[in-house]
């Protein structure tokens, strides 16, 4: 009985058929092809591209359209806004009451000048005055007198044309009745008038006399105003020779020291104002033409920013720098120190609606006229023109279109290239 056919099975041995030559040909093409579109525009880049720099090396960033701060920053120093130095009224021996650094208040006695000349002059013009004083009141009194005796001889005089006046009303009526002769009728009426011509001078001699006493009293007056003035002035030297503060504020300076001699104009000390300090600005000459008192400006401290205003600016170019002051806006931050630094942007335009990249040292090393815009992983080199530079961007005016991508870094590590690859 057979049960299968294993005893009649035997292995046959067989060829492994290999494709013929020319599907392997047509394979091998297609790969090459395929390998070709691949590397192909990496390839045209690296035959375009005039250098090579790795990526990561770069800065970029793209071109926005947005609004635009023109600003400039500049270090600051705060200074105070007053801060006289007081000088010396006259010569002579000073005394120092303060040392340098003291708090002081108004009014409060910085130093004193020892001046025996002004007080001298000062006691002998106090006494010229008390002389023309009493000289015054000694002419008031005299004027009265001669006042006195004018009206008298009017009175004594009214009262002697009273009298002839009778007396010659009695002569006329003696006359009518043949009791008296007429030359005595006529001299007793030529008595009359003598009376009346007498009354008439002593009127106008009071009158007259009048004018004269105010003429003296006046001109007494003009000079005893103008001895008191004097005598003003004097003190009022005197009263300098005391060096006061003008204002609260602290002793900066003291250039001279106790028992010193000085003389008239000398520097005694140096007050600062420190409710009243500002920031000092140096701003380069190349801005200078833009800032202008009231413009608005920024300054940190502590992280904080606090608003401020430029008040003056110096027409003077020093090491091509222009000073300028920032005042605070709201109030006077707690804490500033004289001479303290501080960190300020001044604001000199707002554009709006411009094309803007961030700032980047491809302003300076680029000088501004060209830049590099990256497309396809090369970076090639095209000029532009540049407006408002603010602390943070930068203005485009003319050659870039808002999306494209521009390197930032210094342009100098690309050697000038008008195409670089960027190697990733």
């Amino acid at each position: 009985m057979i049960h299968d056919t294993s005893a009649m099975d035997s292995p046959v041995e067989t060829r492994r058929r290999w494709p013929s030559w020319p599907v392997l040909a047509a394979a091998g093409a297609a790969a090459g092809i395929l390998v070709v579109l691949l590397v192909w525009p990496m390839l045209r880049r690296w035959a375009s591209a005039d250098a090579s720099i790795e990526e990561s090396r770069l800065r970029m960033a793209p071109v926005v359209r947005g609004d635009l701060v023109f600003d400039v920053g500049v270090q600051g120093r705060v200074v105070a806004a007053s801060r006289p130095t007081l000088f010396s009224p006259s010569t002579g021996i000073v005394s120092v009451r303060v040392h340098a650094g003291d708090e002081v208040a108004k009014n409060d006695v910085l130093a004193m000048v020892e001046s025996p000349e002004l007080r001298s002059k000062l006691a002998q013009e106090t006494a010229s005055l008390d002389a023309l004083r009493s000289a015054n009141a000694r002419l008031e009194l005299d004027t009265k007198q001669r006042d006195l005796a004018n009206r008298q001889a009017v009175d004594l005089a009214q009262v002697r044309v009273e009298a002839t006046a009778r007396a010659v009303a009695r002569a006329e009526e003696l006359a009518s009745q043949g009791l008296l002769s007429k030359s005595d009728l006529e001299t007793s009426r030529d008595t009359h008038r003598v009376a009346s011509l007498e009354l008439e001078q002593a009127q106008k001699r009071v009158e007259l006399d009048g004018e004269a006493l105010a003429f003296e009293l006046r001109d007494a007056g003009l000079r005893l105003r103008r001895q008191e003035l004097l005598v003003q002035d004097a003190r009022r030297e005197v009263d300098e020779l005391t060096i006061r503060a003008p204002f609260a504020g602290l002793v900066a300076t003291l250039p001279v020291t106790d028992r010193d001699a000085v003389v008239r104009g000398q520097a005694v000390a140096g007050v600062v104002d420190l409710s009243n300090l500002e920031v000092e600005v140096n701003i380069p000459e190349s801005y200078a033409a833009r800032v202008a008192p009231g413009a608005k400006a920024e300054v940190t401290l502590d992280n904080t920013m606090r608003k401020g205003k430029v008040t003056s600016v110096t027409p003077e170019v020093r090491d091509g720098q222009v000073q300028g002051r920032v005042a605070f806006v709201d109030h006077q931050p707690p804490g500033l120190r004289q001479n303290q630094r501080l960190s300020t942007r001044l604001i000199l335009a707002n554009e709006t609606n411009v094309l803007k990249v961030p700032r980047g040292p491809f302003v300076e090393s680029g000088g501004g006229r060209w830049v590099y815009v990256v497309e396809d992983g090369v970076a090639r080199r095209r000029d532009v023109e540049i407006g408002a530079v603010s602390v943070t961007e930068v203005e485009i005016v003319r050659g870039l279109r808002e999306g494209e991508q521009v390197v930032l870094s210094d342009l100098s590590q690309l050697q000038g290239a008008q195409t670089v690859l960027l190697r990733r």
